[in-house]
């Protein structure tokens, strides 16, 4: 049930509300419990054919020759479907917003970039024939180097992943090959600190693991349209993906989605649609194409690994005074929409602290592992979890408690982001103050009297001088990822950082923590 802290949101409302606090049935509920839910698979339709894919056994090769000559003569066998079958056999998500290039084909025809990377689909009676047509398809590869980390990727001489983007990083606005964010200065921000602090966060791909599959139905309808009931997150713009890839009108397409059986973002690709639909042009019949299991845990689009760097300068008195960031995202063999998440990732740092002085550098970068693409928050979750990690261990390489660290670098309402923008409706003094109280976590009485409310803008707002042109420090090839203290030396020019926020004189009559605030300690926004 959710809690109302009315000592800290007495003036955001009155909670005279219908929905927001009370039980409420959801409208499918009934249906999941009687089991009587409709999702795209309990479609059986009449004549309905089967598709699967012939994927490929090699991270980077060569395709030279294809043989469908014996899988043609096989029993139940109604079409084999090539590259050359697809009207517009390259594509990206984001095309349909103008982000990117077309890089992807439908089915790979001169190259295969990744392990498992779908080449022929048969159409056959049923899947066991569809399956045993194609083990008889022979397809003469040529083995090629291949590349699976992000920084080998981006070294010279490197193998090409995709050909589109020849030095293996996405290519934002036509000229830049990363996110750039730059903020003051770091290097005299470095300079002026007491310690410095950098590391190393490694994550790793994650599958999304819902309970139902990648999969759709499509059949001819009349007036030449088609319909096809589909599982997908994204039932608009898989119906305006296809339209582009099969080169006909949208309206031709009758998408109709429903219940998903879990996506977490695993389902917003568009991977099994185009080839349904075209399975049914071609065949004039209902044709399903459901990934299987082993296919969707080995093949299918993870969240994407993610390698961060952070770099942070700080005084003893517990301010950060300059952090940089260097961020590789690893897109696998092709954008979908790992271009996307860089973009969300720049835009979140420093995360939710003033810092006088910020650089940071985020790459797309291509290798020949399986593409990436969304699942909860991808682009922010993994950095916010490096950054929440650097706190705790800046906190303790200076002597001080990770809450009150936190509470003294905290964005306040007026204080200058990173991007220019003014911060407005800040609260994570007054979550850390709450998750505090809830740990029992003690804390100083002057730390419970500060507020987001208070202390922020003047100094804080200032934008501080940024280099157009930053120093762009060399990082020796063996250097230990590890804290280390400077001795104090006086920066070229005087370096004024945002002043620490002065604690509030103790109230006549305070409440345990923090000013009035948010509407829920999970996030409500004041009106």
């Amino acid at each position: 049930m959710l809690e109302l802290r009315k000592d800290i949101f007495a003036d955001e409302r009155d909670d005279n509300l219908k929905e927001i606090g009370k039980p409420t049935q959801r409208q499918d509920m009934l249906g999941h419990v009687t089991a009587t839910s409709t999702y795209f698979n309990d479609h059986k339709l009449q004549g309905m054919l089967h598709l699967k894919v012939l994927r490929s056994p090699h991270s980077h090769a060569r395709i030279r020759r294809i043989d469908l000559s014996e899988a043609e003569r096989q029993p139940g066998v109604r079409r084999i479907i090539r590259g050359a079958d697809v009207p517009h056999n390259l594509n990206t998500l984001l095309s349909l917003i103008n982000f990117g290039k077309d890089d992807e084909p439908t089915l790979a025809v001169d190259k295969v970039r990744y392990k498992g990377e779908p080449i022929v689909a048969v159409v056959a009676d049923s899947q066991r024939e569809a399956y045993e047509a194609l083990a008889k398809i022979r397809v003469d590869y040529e083995p090629l180097p291949s590349v699976f980390d992000v920084e080998e990727a981006m070294k010279p001489g490197a193998p090409v992943v995709n050909e589109t983007y020849p030095k293996n990083t996405f290519t934002y606005h036509d000229i830049y090959d990363h996110q750039k964010l730059r903020f003051g200065d770091v290097e005299r921000g470095f300079a002026a600190a007491d310690h410095i602090l950098e590391q190393r966060y490694q994550m790793s791909p994650i599958e999304q693991a819902h309970t139902e599959t990648n999969g759709s139905i499509a059949a001819p309808d009349t007036n030449g349209r088609y319909v096809v009931y589909t599982s997908t997150q994204a039932l608009f713009f898989s119906l305006d993906t296809c339209a582009k890839i099969l080169d006909v009108p949208s309206n031709t397409l009758h998408f109709i989605g429903g219940t998903v059986g879990g996506g977490f973002g695993g389902k917003v690709d568009t991977v099994t649609e185009p080839l349904s639909i075209l399975g049914a042009m071609l065949t004039g019949r209902p044709v399903r194409y459901v990934i299987e299991r082993e296919e969707e845990m080995i093949y299918c689009a993870p969240r994407g690994a993610e390698r961060i760097f952070i770099k942070d300068g700080v005084a003893r008195d517990g301010r950060i005074l300059a952090r940089q960031f260097r961020c590789y995202f690893d897109s696998g063999a092709y954008t979908r929409l790992s271009s996307y998440a860089v973009v969300k990732c720049a835009a979140h740092l420093p995360g939710p602290y003033t810092i006088s002085n910020v650089s940071a550098d985020v790459y797309c970068v291509f290798t020949n592992r399986v593409p990436a693409t969304a699942m909860r928050g991808f682009g922010v979750t993994a950095v916010d979890f490096a950054i929440e990690c650097q706190m705790d261990k800046l906190a303790h390489l200076i002597g001080m408690d990770p809450m009150e660290f936190r509470l003294i670098n905290a964005y306040r309402d007026g204080d200058m982001k990173a991007h220019r923008r003014e911060a407005k409706n800040t609260a994570l003094i007054e979550c850390v103050q709450v998750a505090a109280e809830k740990a029992k976590w003690p804390l100083r009485d002057e730390l419970k009297r500060m507020s987001s409310r208070k202390d922020g803008g003047g100094a804080r707002a200032a934008v501080p001088a940024t280099p157009r042109e930053p120093i762009l420090v060399s990082r020796p090839a063996g250097q230990q990822r590890t804290p280390y203290d400077r001795p104090a030396s006086p920066p070229p020019e005087p370096l004024r950082p945002p002043p620490l926020p002065p604690l509030s004189p103790p109230p006549a009559a305070a409440p345990s923590h923090g000013a009035i605030r948010f509407s829920s300690v999970f996030g409500g926004r004041r009106r």
